[in-house]
């Protein structure tokens, strides 16, 4: 067990997550303020023409992306993550959805790379609509949220790509409502499509 290296005064402790969670929230604010919605605007018809949706990401970005499959397969579509042991091959028809914050993950890129290559449409989140993974992509969004190695705070006062993870989360929960808004899903419909394994 790690032993605290400094003392701390237990009480504090509520005010700070307090004033944490408010930082998180007010970020969150300002970047969906600062999105670019137009840019949102062709993805539904991506993923409806899409026979079956692909996710691919890293670290934190990638258990995002497990989640976003995990919605995409309540709304009745087929969705595989990619790695995992029973996905198969993506085809032509198919369309991956990659994430990356700055756009020049190695995985990513080559998961991309190859999704292309077989005749699939990639549809990329980054922060930098100037990065590799976005000069490949079918259709980008740019998710306004600093670099995993900006330290200055600029932008965000979180660490490393935090408020880019989190806003990765919301966008894609987001997309989830509209496209079962668009389609009529009453929640009881999308509840059937739910695992009964957990």
């Amino acid at each position: 067990m790690n032993t605290p290296t400094t003392a701390h005064d237990d009480r504090l402790i509520p005010a700070l997550v307090a004033a944490d969670l408010d930082l998180v929230v007010r970020e969150n604010s300002r970047l969906a303020a600062r999105l670019d919605t137009d840019r949102l605007r062709p993805v539904p018809r991506l993923i409806d023409d899409a026979w079956a949706l692909y996710f691919t990401g890293a670290g934190r970005s990638g258990l995002v992306m497990k989640m976003a499959a995990m919605r995409m397969m309540h709304l009745g579509h087929t969705a595989h993550v990619v790695g995992e042991s029973t996905t198969p091959a993506i085809t032509e028809g198919c369309l991956l959805l990659a994430a990356s914050g700055s756009g020049t993950t190695p995985g990513v890129l080559h998961t991309s790379r190859e999704a292309l290559d077989a005749g699939a449409g990639l549809l990329a989140f980054t922060t930098d609509p100037t990065s590799p993974l976005a000069s490949l992509a079918t259709h980008t969004v740019v998710l306004p949220a600093p670099a995993k190695q900006a330290t200055d705070h600029a932008g965000s006062g979180q660490f490393a790509g935090s408020l880019f993870e989190q806003a990765l989360l919301l966008t894609t929960d987001a997309l989830f409502h509209t496209l079962a808004q668009l389609r009529g899903e009453q929640q009881a419909e999308l509840w059937t499509r739910h695992t009964n394994l957990e």
